[in-house]
This record gives structure tokens, sequence and C-alpha cells, in this order.
């Protein structure tokens, strides 16, 4: 799909600055459906047919994120999953965002719908 999706997420152990402004475009340019907002987080909204099939989609996000260690916020309603990402560590965006974000996208379109 793109580039980020194949790199790994790097831990955060604080102490770094969020990306923001004009650092932010190369990815925002690589993830046109992912919104930035606030330069805090990004988020997206993914539809599916019934509840079950976002439910499966929540479970194949969750094994990425624990083999990245990096936890996305999800909200699963029926038919939609609501995901933001951000560094928690620093209440801001790393690449690792971008990297997750990127990794979702592959199991969204990868899976049903």
């Amino acid at each position: 799909m793109n580039n980020l999706a194949a790199k790994h997420c790097i831990p955060c152990r604080g102490g770094v600055p969020p990306l923001q402004g004009d650092a932010l475009l190369p990815y925002a340019q690589q993830l046109p459906d992912w919104k930035i907002v606030e330069e805090h987080h990004v988020a997206k909204s993914f539809l599916f047919a019934d509840f079950k099939t976002g439910l499966d989609f929540v479970n194949r996000v969750g094994a990425i994120a624990e083999q990245e260690g990096h936890h996305p916020d999800l909200t699963l309603s029926w038919g939609k999953v609501d995901v933001q990402i951000y560094t928690h560590k620093i209440r801001g965006l790393t690449e690792s965002d971008f990297i997750l974000a990127a990794k979702i996208d592959e199991v969204f379109f990868a899976g049903p719908r």
C-alpha cells in the first residue's frame, strides 16, 4: 500500500517533541483518508456491513497493535469502527502513529467489509 506499512513502530520513551506543522505533510500525503486532528492525533472511521465484521476487524487490529507495541483507541459500534492514534507518552504524533495507521489500512483492505 505504501512504504509506511513496511516499517515498524518504535517505542517512545518520552522527551521527544511531537511532529507538528510541515513535518506532518509527508505523512498526510501517504495517508490521505486519515484526518490529522489538531496536530494531536490521526483519526479514521471504517464502515462494515454488520457488527460481527467490525468486531473481527477490531480483533485483527488488536493483533497488529500488540505486534507493534503501539495501541490505538478503538470504538466499535454497529457497522462502524472509529480509530484514533497518537503517542500517549508525548501527547502528540510521531512517525509510529502513521506507521500504525498504514498497517490498519492494510488490515481493512485485506479483510471482509
